[in-house]
């Protein structure tokens, strides 16, 4: 039992001096690359800071259900989580070297010796056993060289984690724009096919009115092109309809339930809360592509002290305690203290002349940090623009959206009187087939607009990094 304490209390010692020194810098987190203000406020809102998860921005509940469905089935969001996973475990191994490997080991010897060298008659069967207990090869981590590689692991694996919720904000992201974009569509597909109907009826009369002689067959022909205009509209919106389903699809990995589509675009459907205002740039810095991009810089710093430790000395462990018996001994006195054997071996390494590859090491771990420290200050700088730009857009849109609609009043009832001036003989069809045109391009126009509307809400939302908790259904 002797042997068994030595070599316990050695390991102790060893783990002790791993623990001793860490040539890696303090972390300082860089200052802020933009203003802390933004270029344009925006409106004010209930809470200046509050966090809005997904399920209270998207409030539409077939919406809520295609984005859960998404969450769950999209390939490259469950590529994402699996990425986590293997980051995960490559910190497991690297934070494992931070301790001894500890195994045993046992083996069975027989051997066959003629009698006359042992004294007796006839041959001799021995049999020998041994058994141990060992650690090997165990770097005592005197200036932290393992525990910085173990710390850099770490950040890679929350750096991957960040990106996984980089990839959740964006598939939101993707699957609201489908959505409102598929109303969208779906909504011109209503007006063309209304417009087409009124169009087929107004041609018939037009047609009518041709063969007993009250209009001309200009008249006839420019009734003909507004139908066969509508046509195309009706046809070109039903295969961009087909192609917002399949998108969507895509997204949500599954076959969607039709019930779960739009058909109309309206405030109800679309269901987008505007955002609370006031949030300072520093929102920024909770942004699941800019924290990624901070953990990869945190472990660059790490991965500078772990090169510092290369030039320094490193010692390494082995030992074993066990214990052999012969045949005549038998197992029982295999652990025996008069069979007990114990080995410790420490080994030392000292860095002399590695032809300047010790000094390359520390310098590519510097540029490493460099690098990662621009790509970070890079991210927030484009998150910065990001959100701007889409400040910018959100008064812009909602003073279009108003102009818009008072246009579509407009032209509307430019419309109307046209069909009863025309009717009267007071204009001419050319004049009527211009009002038409001007009161469907607005109808229509009315819906980009709309559309674009939603779509920069979403862009805001993910731009400010949304979606950093889910409320309750």
């Amino acid at each position: 039992m002797h042997s068994a304490y030595v070599a316990a209390g050695a390991l102790g010692v060893a783990l002790a001096l791993s623990a001793c020194g860490v040539l890696e810098a303090r972390y300082q987190q860089p200052p802020l690359p933009v203003a802390n203000e933004w270029p344009i406020a925006a409106t004010a809102g209930d809470s200046a800071t509050a966090d809005i998860g997904w399920r209270d921005f998207l409030v539409e509940p077939r919406l809520q259900k295609l984005v859960a469905l998404a969450l769950d089935n999209n390939r490259d969001l469950r590529v994402a989580v699996l990425t986590v996973e293997k980051a995960r475990a490559t910190y497991r191994i690297a934070r494992a070297a931070q301790l001894p490997a500890v195994s045993a080991s046992g083996s069975l010897t027989r051997e066959r010796e003629p009698g006359f060298l042992l004294g007796s008659p006839t041959a001799v069967t021995l049999s020998y056993y041994s058994a141990g207990v060992g650690v090997s090869n165990f770097e005592v981590d005197l200036f932290g060289r393992v525990a910085s590689l173990s710390h850099a692991a770490l950040e890679q694996y929350l750096a991957e984690a960040a990106t996984r919720r980089a990839a959740q904000l964006t598939l939101i992201a993707e699957v609201a724009n489908a959505y409102l974009t598929r109303a969208a569509d779906a909504e011109r597909l209503r007006l063309a096919r209304a417009t087409l109907v009124s169009q087929q009826a107004s041609y018939r009369i037009t047609e009518q009115q041709h063969s007993l002689g009250a209009v001309s067959a200009l008249d006839l022909s420019q009734a003909r092109t507004t139908v066969e205009s509508a046509r195309a509209d009706v046809a070109r919106y039903s295969g961009a309809l087909a192609q917002d389903d399949n998108a969507l699809t895509l997204l949500v990995g599954r076959p969607i339930d039709a019930a779960l589509l739009p058909d109309t675009f309206t405030p109800e459907v679309s269901g987008l809360r505007p955002l609370p205002a006031g949030l300072p740039a520093t929102v920024l810095l909770r942004r699941p592509d800019v924290l990624s991009t901070e953990h990869v810089l945190r472990s660059a710093n790490a991965n500078i002290g772990a090169a510092r430790a290369a030039f320094f000395p490193s010692i390494t462990l082995t030992g074993n305690v066990g214990g052999v018996s012969s045949a005549s001994a038998g197992l029982s006195k295999l652990f025996a203290s008069s069979a007990s054997t114990w080995s410790f071996v420490p080994q030392v390494t000292i860095p002399i002349f590695q032809g300047g590859a010790l000094r390359a090491g520390l310098a590519g771990a510097t540029a490493d940090r460099d690098i990662a420290l621009a790509r970070y200050e890079q991210a927030i700088q484009t998150s910065f623009r990001e959100v701007a730009d889409a400040l910018a857009l959100t008064q812009a849109l909602g003073e279009q959206g108003e102009a818009q609609q008072a246009l579509a009043e407009a032209t509307a009832h430019a419309f109307r009187l046209s069909e009863q001036r025309y009717r009267a003989g007071k204009d001419s069809y050319l004049v009527l087939l211009d009002a038409q045109r001007s009161d469907y391009a607005a109808q229509q126009a009315l819906i980009t607009t709309r559309l674009a509307e939603q779509a920069n809400r979403v862009t805001l939302y993910k731009a400010l990094g949304g979606g950093w908790r889910e409320t309750a259904n």
